[in-house]
């Protein structure tokens, strides 16, 4: 219990060091960070989607990312040490029931994640949640929620990145005492976006809107 205690008061600590974000008031060394999971699952999938979107944040609102992200286990200590976890992917995600409790902790504590369904995910993704939160139900939120204009404006919620079944993009919540704590885009393929330009060739209006909107979620994640 003291090393969970002396992890969050790092990871407040951490937090509240960026609220602002501006290159001063940005801790040295902040990272975004990837999960890593079992089951499967391409976990490592995008591998220059956080990277890039750093440097995003950086250039766009003036943060002081370190751009080289984090990689950590979904069940381990170090979650505690990065105020925002991205977790992608196409296929199976198991949690155990040690992972889903130190998730929930974490949760709980401040913590932030955003899941996006790189095509394939969602059968797998949404059990594992429900054994984080078993009271709690994916809600879709509306478009005037402040994640949708934390730093530019969504009216119509999230862009669509890719075609995959062609359907509209949702982005999902789980909330904690009224925070929200897990956001997940679903149809749209975030990530993607995110990429080297080479990687996808996606035109350059649809991935700024994809790093538009991974940024809109790195702000609110640290200033909610």
């Amino acid at each position: 219990m003291r090393q969970y205690l002396n992890i969050l008061g790092l990871f407040v600590l951490a937090v509240f060091g960026i609220i602002g974000a501006t290159r001063a008031q940005t801790p040295a060394g902040m990272k975004l960070a990837l999960l890593k999971y079992r089951g499967g699952g391409d976990w490592y999938a995008n591998p220059s989607a956080l990277t890039n979107l750093a440097g995003f944040c950086n250039r766009e609102l003036g943060t002081a990312l370190d751009t080289d992200y984090a990689t950590v286990d979904v069940g381990s200590v170090e979650i505690f040490n990065y105020p925002f976890l991205h977790m992608t992917g196409h296929g199976n995600v198991v949690f155990s029931e040690s992972d889903a409790q130190n998730l929930k902790r974490y949760l709980q504590a401040g913590g932030f994640l955003h899941v996006d369904d790189n095509y394939g995910m969602d059968p797998f993704v949404r059990p594992a949640l429900k054994l984080v939160f078993p009271e709690q139900e994916l809600v879709e939120l509306p478009f005037d929620h402040p994640v949708y204009k934390a730093a530019f404006p969504f009216s119509s919620g999230l862009p669509k990145i890719h075609k995959h079944d062609d359907k509209p993009p949702q982005g999902f919540g789980l909330f904690w005492e009224g925070r929200l704590v897990v956001f997940y885009s679903y149809e749209c393929d975030l990530g993607d976006g995110w990429e080297d330009p080479e990687v996808h060739n996606d035109p350059p209006e649809v991935r700024r809107s994809a790093l538009q909107m991974g940024a809109n979620l790195v702000k609110y994640a640290f200033n909610q």
